[in-house]
């Protein structure tokens, strides 16, 4: 919904809460549900009235528990009933500077002050960890923003007694338990208060007559951010920019004004602003999003314009390019199916409003950036969170290349008549093993990435993973897969469970980069034979139909499993005797 879309506007999200919420709702969407529990050190109604409306745009119906006024710590290393029982999904920590108990005086020394900065870490350092025992669960923390006053003025930063430094040092000390602890989460609002204008942030106003640690415009900006994080954690972050080129990568029109004609580098002003934003674009190359060009050009004048000398971005960095006379609505449909994505995996970044709004009518669900001025391109991007990062894998940081050979092996494919020639000729070798804790990271976005190929939608933090891995009821596989042209990293994950002599398959999905390669074949084998071991007599799959899962209706069907039954929402159950399994053994090499 565009309402909830960066730049936002506070004042109608405030005033139209109740009736955006009932739009959402009624919009049709297939949401995860995800309980969220707040423990505010402060007044946490409006959040969680705005967090709502954040997480149902991006796909996720929270159900909230909220702590009493300033109870957070309590209810962190003490529980309750009522918040055992809530069984958190999320924990949300909504803390503020004014929630420091312990700073510094004029009078404090060196030692003292050490001391002080210890004892308010170990303050929440405790209580992350007694969440973490009781709930295992993602936790997001808030840093600490910084008072609206400074005692001792400009030495306020540098003198180990002033508050700021005080402050800087402390959330320095969360960073350090953040880096430390994957599932740990920082939400800065240090940054959103700076963003935002600090003294506005923190009107005392609202602290003193409503208990609210910042003020009531700037609680949409802190809810948005929030929301970022955890749509991130469950997969809902969007995965390919695609971008116009004349007046969105340069200056003027690369077929009028020719390569030597456009505005790019540091030989004129406007040139560098579009040199920084090539700059920003190829940065968010390297943590793994994908850049392609959709383009109203001459196929030969958009390269030549991407190979300009003083140019950031070269052809090699898109995954795909299109630069034809054709509407941009159908080269988007055709980059997706390219690229085996979901368009609504897409951010589209066109200078041109009127490409604007046709990709908005399209209904395909792309995110339209609300570009203007070039020198607001960066932050309308950055601030709109659509690549928010809270894990960077391995897979993550070489994603590029990986599409890249995906193009290698199609050109392949097309130049071997028969298919089974194509897959013998790939060279595969898998590696299929039980969920070793290098991977788990991964795994657990596997989970909130994969849409098409995953039979039980089941979205995962990474201690949800890290349970069943480390549970004696769970039999858990991950599969990874290379080739000639490349390691596809880890592209197939399986988990069931073990209920008497039958296991229930809680986990199956694999990435559509190798799909009808033999890895699901290789996964079934392994699979079969683990659970033999375990003394399973039967594999029981569950599939439950979404909107874009529909690939693998008759998955089962395929694999050999016979139908238990189905329900009027066509969700149905298939059986499989792993002692009549005749395994299909593909033209994969499999290491265990």
């Amino acid at each position: 919904m565009e309402i909830l879309e960066y730049p936002i506007d506070s004042k109608t999200l405030l005033r139209k809460k109740i009736r955006i919420k009932k739009e959402l709702l009624a919009n049709g969407t297939a949401f995860i549900e995800k309980r969220v529990a707040v423990l505010g050190g402060s007044t946490t109604n409006e959040i969680v009235d705005q967090l709502e409306l954040f997480l149902l745009n991006y796909g996720i119906k929270p159900v909230f528990y909220q702590s009493e006024y300033a109870q957070y710590w309590q209810d962190a290393v003490f529980g309750n009933e009522e918040l055992d029982s809530f069984k958190p999904d999320i924990v949300y920590i909504h803390t503020n500077w004014r929630n420091i108990t312990n700073f510094p005086t004029v009078q404090s020394t060196p030692g003292e002050t050490e001391a002080l900065l210890d004892e308010e870490f170990n303050h929440f350092s405790l209580m992350w960890a007694k969440i973490e025992e009781r709930y295992a669960c993602p936790i997001i923390q808030n840093n600490f923003d910084r008072p609206n006053y400074r005692l001792l003025g400009n030495s306020d930063i540098s003198d180990f007694r002033g508050k700021t430094n005080y402050i800087s040092r402390l959330n320095q000390l969360l960073y350090g338990y953040a880096q430390e602890h994957r599932n740990f989460y920082i939400n800065d609002i240090d940054y959103l208060a700076a963003c935002y204008g600090l003294e506005a942030w923190s009107n005392p106003l609202y602290w003193n007559m409503y208990k609210y640690s910042l003020c009531l415009d700037a609680v949409p900006s802190l809810a948005k951010s929030i929301a970022d994080i955890i749509k991130s954690i469950y997969g809902k972050n969007k995965k390919t920019l695609v971008l116009d080129l004349d007046n969105t990568l340069w200056g003027g029109v690369v077929g009028d004004d020719g390569v030597e004609g456009i505005q790019i580098g540091p030989e004129v002003p406007m040139g560098q602003i579009y040199s920084e934003f090539q700059k920003y674009v190829k940065d968010l190359k390297s943590i793994g999003v994908l850049l392609a060009v959709n383009s109203k050009n001459d196929e030969e004048n958009a390269i030549a314009g991407l190979n300009h000398p003083d140019g950031i971005l070269k052809p090699d960095d898109f995954v795909n390019i299109k630069a034809n006379w054709e509407n941009k609505d159908r080269n988007m449909l055709n980059i997706a199916a390219e690229l085996n994505l979901g368009i609504d995996s897409f951010v589209f970044a066109d200078d041109n409003p009127t490409e604007r709004e046709i990709m908005k009518q399209a209904g395909f669900g792309v995110a339209v950036l609300p570009m203007d001025n070039v020198e607001n391109y960066i932050r309308m991007i950055d601030r709109g969170g659509y690549f928010e990062v809270t894990s960077l894998s391995s897979d993550d940081l070489s994603r590029v290349e990986m599409y890249k050979a995906n193009q290698q092996r199609a050109k392949l494919e097309q130049s071997v008549g028969n298919y089974e020639d194509f897959l013998k000729s790939l060279d595969m070798k898998a590696v299929i093993r039980n969920f070793e804790p290098i991977y788990m990271q991964r795994i657990a976005q596997l989970t909130n990435k994969s849409n098409q190929f995953n039979l039980t939608t089941l979205r995962c933090s990474e201690s949800d993973i890290t349970k069943m891995a480390e549970s004696s009821d769970y039999l858990c596989l991950y599969g990874k897969l290379e080739d000639k042209f490349g390691d596809n990293g880890v592209v197939s994950v399986v988990a069931g469970e073990k209920i008497a002599d039958e296991l229930h398959m809680r986990l199956w999905l694999m990435s559509c980069r190798v799909l009808k390669r033999g890895m699901e074949d290789a996964m079934l084998d392994t699979l079969v034979s683990d659970a033999q071991k375990d003394g399973m007599k039967a594999i029981i799959g569950y599939y439950y139909p979404t909107a874009k899962n529909g690939m693998v209706k008759d998955f089962y069907s395929r694999m050999g499993f016979s139908p238990v039954e189905q329900d009027e929402n066509g969700n149905t159950v298939w059986r499989l005797e792993t002692g009549s399994y005749t395994p299909k053994n593909p033209a994969i090499d499999i290491s265990r």
